[in-house]
């Protein structure tokens, strides 16, 4: 774990450097539409789209908690009301799925839909059929933004889906293979603990400055 603490800087020099393992002739030619799925990813797509035409989005999701403990991640849902569920932990703690689809429902109406009317002035995310779309966040602690994500466009028939996240846990690189076309990484890590662990500096994106990116064209 110590030898990738502070590998990287800043979400500027994770960009700067997934640049240079992205296809970025491709990225330009082909007009890869960039789709993040948390703030801090938002911020990294802007430092890769730099001075690229290219769109960037922000794909909205909210987590689900287990009932008796609210750091517990169980499921998550999409703007879109796209949900993936971790089946284990739902098994494990034999969470009845009424409680996730009802959670999944109310995160929906209550938090998401809030978002895009403050962030995005009410737009829709838009459609993604026959387009090449790049996930983007500045990390991955159990894939399920990720997922979320992927469920939700592969659902939109895009022409392919790439993903490029500057540090994975090697479980969770496994998991989301089978589902995007190709996953562009800095450091695959075994004992991964958590995303900020691995930034030297790691501040929050506030709501100001993600509108602000959602704005520019």
């Amino acid at each position: 774990m110590k030898k990738y603490k502070h590998i990287l800087k800043n979400r500027k020099d994770a960009a700067v450097k997934l640049t240079d393992v992205i296809p970025m002739q491709r990225f330009k030619e082909e007009s890869w539409k960039i789709v993040a799925v948390s703030s801090g990813g938002l911020e990294l797509g802007s430092y890769i789209k730099g001075k690229y035409t290219n769109s960037l989005n922000f794909l909205f999701s909210e987590p689900i908690y287990a009932p008796n403990n609210k750091e517990c991640e169980i499921a998550r849902v999409s703007e879109k009301e796209e949900i993936v569920i971790n089946e284990e932990l739902v098994s494990s703690f034999d969470i009845q799925y009424d409680y996730i689809y009802g959670e999944a429902h109310r995160k929906h109406e209550e938090q998401i839909l809030s978002c895009i009317y403050q962030y995005r002035k009410g737009r829709h995310f838009p459609p993604m059929r026959d387009e090449v779309v790049l996930l983007v966040d500045e990390g991955s602690e159990t894939g399920l933004k990720f997922m979320t994500a992927l469920k939700t466009i592969l659902a939109m028939k895009p022409k392919a889906v790439y993903i490029a996240v500057p540090v994975i846990p090697t479980d969770v690189l496994e998991l989301l293979e089978p589902y995007a076309d190709d996953i562009y990484c800095l450091h695959e890590i075994d004992d991964y603990v958590e995303t900020s662990l691995y930034y030297e500096e790691f501040e929050d994106v506030d709501d100001e400055k993600i509108e602000k990116l959602l704005e520019e064209k």
